[in-house]
């Protein structure tokens, strides 16, 4: 899966602050995410952040709200 720093990502469960969007901070072994919602932060391993992710909008996109 290709994601990229600066890619918003769209996770299957939702965060206990409602948000299901995280942005990437990081990349490489483990993933450094930030809840869009309540900016909480997080390090994720790579296999399970790709597992749980949903849909993949790209830095360059216009996002929808």
């Amino acid at each position: 899966m290709d994601i990229q720093v600066g890619d918003v990502l769209e996770l299957k469960k939702e965060h206990p602050c409602g948000s299901r969007r995280w942005s990437v901070l990081r990349v490489g072994m483990d993933f450094r995410l930030r809840c869009q919602g309540c900016g909480h932060e997080l390090m994720l391993p790579r296999s399970k952040a790709e597992k749980s992710v949903k849909k993949v909008i790209r830095s360059g996109e216009g996002q929808q709200t």
